[in-house]
C-alpha cells in the first residue's frame, strides 16, 4: 500500500467535499436518483408482505376471493419497479459520462495552463492516469456508489421498521446477528481492499516492463539482455498470480461467509418463528416475511461496508486529482494582464500590440524550480529587432535556458525580460507565444493530414500559402511524393514519417505562421547534410526581418550568426561573432575545430 493510500484510510469523506462542486450542475438529476433509490428499496421491503397476503388469506383462508385486485395491483408495483429501475440506471450513467466529462475537460484545460517545469517533474503516465483514470473513477463514486449506499440504507431501514413492527421479539433475533455479519464483512473488506491496491501496483510494474520490453526492443536486443527482461518480466507476473489467488481465496470466504451469516439468519427465523407459528403468535405468512427478510438483509449490509471501502479506495484519486487542479502554474498572467489582454482560452486579440521582436534580458538570474543552484547569474544583453543568436555548447550543457525565459516558459528568479521595451509580465502569454515560431529538435506532428498539421501554425491558411512554405524549407518533395499529397495522414505523433521528414514539416510549420522571433533548437539535427543545406539557405531568407535564436549543435552552421553565445555547465562563458570567438582560442575555439577535424576525418569537408 502506497503513503498516499495510508494517509485516506482512515478519512473515508476527507476529499468527498472537493468534487461536489462538479456534482452541483447535475444536482437535480442526483436528488431524482436519490428518490427513485428510496423508492426502489421501499418496493424490494413491500414484496414479501405480498407473499404474506397470499399466504394468510389465498393458502391457509383456501379461496380465491379478491385474486384479481391482488394480481393486479401486484403487476403495478412490479411495472413502477421496472421503470423505477430504467430511470435509475440511465441517471446514474448520465450523471456518471457528464462528470467524467466535466472532469476530464477540467483537468486537461488546467493542464493547458501549466508551465514547463511541471511537464518537467511530472512524466506522461502519472497526468495521463489524473485525467483519465482518477477523474472515472470519481465519477463512478457519483454516480453509483452514492445510490448504492442510499438503496442499501433505505431498504434496511424499511426493514427493520417492519420487522418490529410485526414481531419485535423475532425482529431482535435477527438483528442479533447483524453486529456479527458487519464485524466479519469489514475484516474480509480490509483484507481485500490491501490484496487489490498490491495487484494494482503489481500490475503498473507489469505495464512499465512491457511498455519497456516494446519500446525499447532495439536496444534490448543490441545489449542482448533478452533473457533479464524476461526473467522481471516473469517474476512480476509471478508476484501478481500469487496475489490474484490469494484476493480469490479471501473472496470465496467472504462470499461463503455471507452465504452462511444469512443461513444463521434463517435458522434462527425457522427456529423461534416456527415455534411462534405453533404457538398462533404469529401467522405463516409474517413468518415468511422474516425468512425473506433473514435472507435479503445481509446484501445491503455488504452493499453498505463495500462503499465505504470504496469510498476509501478512490479517495487516493480525488486527492491526486485534487492536487492537480490546486497546481499554480510557475507562470502566470496578472489579474490585471487578463483583464486587458484576455487569458488562454478567452484572447481579446482587439487588445493586442504589434510585436517587433526587440528582447532585452535585464539584470537575469535564474534557477530552475526544482534546482538548487543558478544557471544565469546577472545576465545582460540586448538582442535588437532582427538579430540572429546563436547559442552553442555540448549536450545537456543548459543551451535551452536563454529560449525557455525568452519564450516565457519559465519567469526569471531575479531580473527581468523584455520584449519591445516592456517586461513580458506586463502582456499575456498568449500573445508571446502567438509570435513565436519554435521548431523543436525532437520534431511533434499531430494525427491528422498534413494540412491540418500545417494549418496549427495559421489555421486560416489556404494551399498556396503553404506550398511556398513547405518549398521555403524543400519539403514541398516530400508532400508531392505522398499518395493524398496535403491530405495525406501523418499518423500518430507523424510516426508514418522519418524524423527528417517531420522535422522539414515542422519547420514549414513555425513558418507558415510568419512569426516576430523565430526560435530553432537544433532544428536541423536530424536531417541529413545536404537537406541541411538547402535549410540553411532557406533559414538565412527567413530570418531576415525577424529576431531569431538557434541552438545549434553543428556550429558550421551558424558562422554567420550576429553574437554566438557560448555555454557550459549551465553558465554563458563566452559571447561575440564567430571571428572574435576563433580568435580568442578558448571554449568555443576548442569546441569549432574539434567537430572540423571530425568532419575532416569523416570526409564531410
Amino acid at each position: 500500500m502506497n503513503n498516499e493510500e495510508n494517509k485516506n484510510v482512515s478519512l473515508p469523506w476527507f476529499g468527498v467535499p472537493k468534487i461536489l462542486p462538479y456534482a452541483k450542475p447535475y444536482k437535480k438529476i442526483i436528488i431524482r436518483m436519490v428518490l427513485l433509490g428510496i423508492l426502489s428499496s421501499a418496493i424490494d421491503s413491500i414484496y414479501p408482505l405480498f407473499n404474506r397476503y397470499a399466504l394468510d388469506h389465498f393458502v391457509a383462508g383456501k379461496t380465491l376471493q379478491g385474486i384479481l385486485p391482488f394480481v393486479l395491483l401486484y403487476m403495478v408495483v412490479l411495472a413502477v419497479q421496472v421503470a423505477d429501475n430504467y430511470i435509475s440506471v440511465y441517471y446514474g450513467g448520465k450523471v456518471e459520462m457528464n462528470i467524467d466529462r466535466d472532469l476530464r475537460n477540467a483537468a486537461f484545460n488546467h493542464l493547458q495552463t501549466l508551465s514547463f517545469s511541471y511537464f518537467n517533474q511530472n512524466n506522461v503516465g502519472y497526468v495521463h492516469a489524473r485525467v483519465m483514470s482518477d477523474t472515472g473513477k470519481i465519477g463512478e463514486l457519483i454516480a453509483w456508489r452514492m445510490m448504492d449506499l442510499v438503496w442499501s440504507g433505505s431498504y434496511i431501514l424499511g426493514v427493520l421498521a417492519v420487522m418490529v413492527m410485526m414481531n419485535l421479539r423475532l425482529a431482535l433475533y435477527v438483528l442479533a446477528l447483524v453486529p456479527v455479519a458487519v464485524i466479519l464483512i469489514i475484516f474480509f473488506q480490509k483484507k481485500l481492499i490491501v490484496l487489490n491496491r498490491r495487484i494494482r501496483e503489481t500490475n503498473s510494474k507489469i505495464t512499465g516492463n512491457f511498455n519497456e520490453g516494446i519500446t525499447g526492443a532495439r536496444a534490448v536486443k543490441t545489449l542482448v539482455v533478452e533473457d533479464r527482461i524476461q526473467e522481471d518480466f516473469e517474476r512480476d507476473t509471478e508476484d501478481m498470480r500469487k496475489t490474484s489467488v490469494h484476493a480469490v481465496r479471501y473472496s470465496a470466504l467472504f462470499s461463503a461467509t455471507v452465504t452462511m451469516m444469512s443461513a444463521f439468519a434463517l435458522a434462527i427465523v425457522l427456529w423461534r418463528g416456527g415455534k411462534l407459528t405453533m404457538e398462533n403468535v404469529i401467522q405463516i405468512g409474517t413468518l415468511s416475511v422474516f425468512m425473506s427478510y433473514a435472507l435479503g438483509m445481509m446484501e445491503p449490509i455488504q452493499n453498505i461496508i463495500g462503499t465505504f471501502s470504496g469510498i476509501i479506495a478512490i479517495q487516493v484519486n480525488i486527492e491526486r486529482f485534487s492536487r492537480l487542479m490546486e497546481t499554480e502554474s510557475d507562470v502566470a498572467d496578472t489579474p490585471e494582464v487578463i483583464e486587458k489582454y484576455g487569458d488562454t482560452f478567452h484572447p481579446k486579440k482587439e487588445n493586442w500590440e504589434e510585436l517587433h521582436g526587440d528582447v532585452e534580458f535585464k539584470d537575469v538570474s535564474f534557477m530552475y524550480p526544482d534546482g538548487n543552484e543558478y544557471v544565469l547569474e546577472h545576465f545582460n544583453l540586448n538582442v535588437p529587432h532582427g538579430t540572429n543568436v546563436a547559442i552553442v555548447g555540448e549536450t545537456g550543457a543548459g543551451k535551452s535556458t536563454l529560449v525557455n525565459l525568452v519564450c516565457r516558459f519559465f519567469e526569471p528568479t531575479m531580473g527581468d525580460v523584455l520584449i519591445d521595451g516592456r517586461s513580458a509580465r506586463e502582456r499575456s502569454q498568449l500573445w508571446l507565444h502567438s509570435n513565436i515560431g519554435y521548431v523543436l529538435q525532437t520534431p511533434h506532428l499531430f494525427s491528422g493530414t498534413v494540412r491540418e498539421n500545417l494549418q496549427y501554425g495559421k489555421p486560416d491558411a489556404g494551399d498556396e500559402e503553404i506550398w511556398e512554405a513547405l518549398k521555403l524549407v524543400s519539403a514541398d518533395g516530400i508532400v508531392k511524393r505522398m499518395e493524398k499529397g496535403l491530405d495525406s495522414e501523418v499518423g500518430e505523433g507523424g510516426d508514418m514519417l522519418s524524423t527528417g521528414e517531420k522535422q522539414l514539416l515542422s519547420f514549414a510549420r513555425a513558418i507558415l505562421a510568419d512569426p516576430r522571433i523565430l526560435v530553432l533548437d537544433e532544428a536541423t539535427s536530424s536531417i541529413d547534410t545536404v537537406t541541411e543545406r538547402a535549410i540553411q539557405d532557406a533559414i538565412s531568407v527567413v530570418i531576415k526581418g525577424r529576431t531569431s535564436f538557434v541552438i545549434a549543435h553543428r556550429l558550421s552552421t551558424i558562422v554567420g550568426a550576429d553574437v554566438i553565445l557560448v555555454v557550459r555547465d549551465g553558465k554563458i562563458i563566452e559571447r561575440g561573432k564567430h571571428e572574435e570567438l576563433l580568435k580568442a582560442h578558448g571554449y568555443y575555439y576548442e569546441l569549432y575545430t574539434r567537430q572540423y577535424e571530425e568532419m575532416v576525418f569523416s570526409g564531410k569537408v
